[in-house]
């Protein structure tokens, strides 16, 4: 390993400590008492993006369940180096906000397309309306599900002017570029996926209402595990479409495998090259939020990460050369489990012959017959099919799972794919 690599993993690791989180937080509300300031949550609200309707409706219970100032911006759809498929993200939301509401137990009803812009202008302009009033929660939600529902009629009498450029301003200047997104004391929470994290948070530090509801709004999902039945007749296929260099794809792999075995089901890698390496921008504020996002998931999960050693590149181009020889050993998931382990929480560079030797050898594979393969180009043409495929069934990024007609985006959906995989077994 060489000097610069063990100094940027070291650096990674420390950057991504919870002891470096809990400083950092101890720091802030020790600065906001000096002050003598109150809780502040931002919450940054895209008016046509799904996921914002879900949050808005949480949010409503939220500001009853804590003693905090909560302010609303209104924020326009991300940059397009921010959503570089727009089209496939703006039809996956609204199908995963679907699944998302009925899991949540929130509403949804999505008349079919997405709001024309002249409906998104109207809906802007109402909601800059309702600022500062009284019931201004209740008027929100009901602009939000007429927007929604497809009800909500365009008048031209209601000028909003550029409603988002105070939302967008300060979005940018806190550090994001999503809808959706809640801020406090330094920290980023998307939706109603990570509102848990914001809660226990506020918990901590006294600001939960006496007499609020025990139970978090929005709980992580857990998956469950236990077929109702053991798998009989041809086995289920669970497509795994991954990249060597996704840590969300390394905080997944266990649980894929877990879940394949759990209900006897192939589990079948699909690996694709890293949007970076296909030419899509991921700018340092989209890769400094998912990283730290990746951090906590990890925590949650109980997953060693942190110590990186970035693969992108040739490490990954040799790791594909090596998983297509792997898998016709039979230990593909062995090897794909031990590269991502050791890139994103051992350091290792496995862009050396000495990194990619331990990774071989930790998968149970025989490195002078790795070593060999290093130069192949035949891996390529695989990863070529595979991200078509992937566009074909209206995804780019990854990790995504595939079951039969069911495909999900991100290892916070999996439990999709176990409702999918159960109702095969009941």
């Amino acid at each position: 390993m060489s000097l610069k690599t063990l100094l940027v993993s070291r650096v990674a690791e420390a950057i991504t400590s919870a002891q470096r989180q809990d400083a950092a937080r101890d720091k802030f509300e020790k600065e906001r008492q000096r002050q003598g300031a109150r809780h502040r949550v931002d919450y940054f609200h895209q008016i046509d993006d799904p996921y914002g309707h879900l949050a808005l409706q949480a949010l409503d219970q939220f500001r009853r369940h804590y003693d905090v100032d909560l302010h609303v911006w209104l924020v326009g759809p991300p940059d397009d180096w921010a959503a570089p498929e727009r089209d496939r993200l703006i039809a996956y939301a609204r199908e995963d906000s679907a699944r998302l509401a009925k899991k949540s137990g929130f509403a949804f009803v999505d008349h079919g397309t997405q709001p024309a812009p002249e409906v998104v202008r109207t809906a802007q302009a109402l909601f800059v309306e309702a600022w500062g009033a009284e019931d201004f929660w209740p008027r929100a939600l009901a602009i939000s599900s007429a927007l929604w529902a497809g009800t909500l009629t365009p008048a031209t009498s209601l000028a909003a002017g550029n409603s988002c450029a105070k939302g967008d301003a300060e979005r940018a200047r806190l550090g994001h570029f999503m809808g959706a997104m809640l801020h406090y004391g330094g920290e980023w929470y998307w939706g109603i996926d990570r509102l848990h994290y914001l809660e226990a948070r506020l918990r901590g530090v006294g600001a939960q209402v006496s007499g609020a509801p025990s139970d978090l709004i929005f709980p992580a999902p857990d998956l469950d595990l236990t077929p109702a039945k053991p798998q009989t007749g041809e086995r289920p296929v669970l497509h795994w479409y991954l990249s060597f260099r996704s840590p969300y794809t390394y905080l997944s792999a266990h649980r894929a495998k877990a879940l394949a075995d759990a209900y006897g089901a192939e589990l079948r890698l699909r690996y694709v090259l890293p949007m970076v390496m296909r030419g899509l921008p991921v700018p340092p504020m989209k890769s400094r939020y998912f990283t730290l996002d990746n951090a906590r998931e990890a925590r949650r999960l109980d997953i060693p990460f942190g110590r990186i050693a970035d693969p992108v590149g040739k490490p990954v181009e040799r790791g594909y050369a090596i998983l297509a020889w792997a898998l016709e050993q039979g230990r593909g998931y062995e090897f794909v489990e031990a590269f991502l382990t050791a890139v994103w929480s051992q350091g290792v560079d496995a862009g050396s012959d000495a990194g990619m030797k331990q990774i071989v050898e930790a998968a149970g594979l025989l490195w002078p017959e790795a070593r060999d393969q290093l130069g192949r180009e035949a891996w390529r043409e695989a990863a070529e099919a595979n991200r078509l495929e992937l566009l074909e069934i209206g995804h780019w990024g990854v990790p995504c799972f595939r079951l039969n007609d069911v495909c999900v985006w991100g290892q916070d959906r999996m439990w999709v794919i176990e409702d999918a995989l159960k109702e095969l077994t009941s």
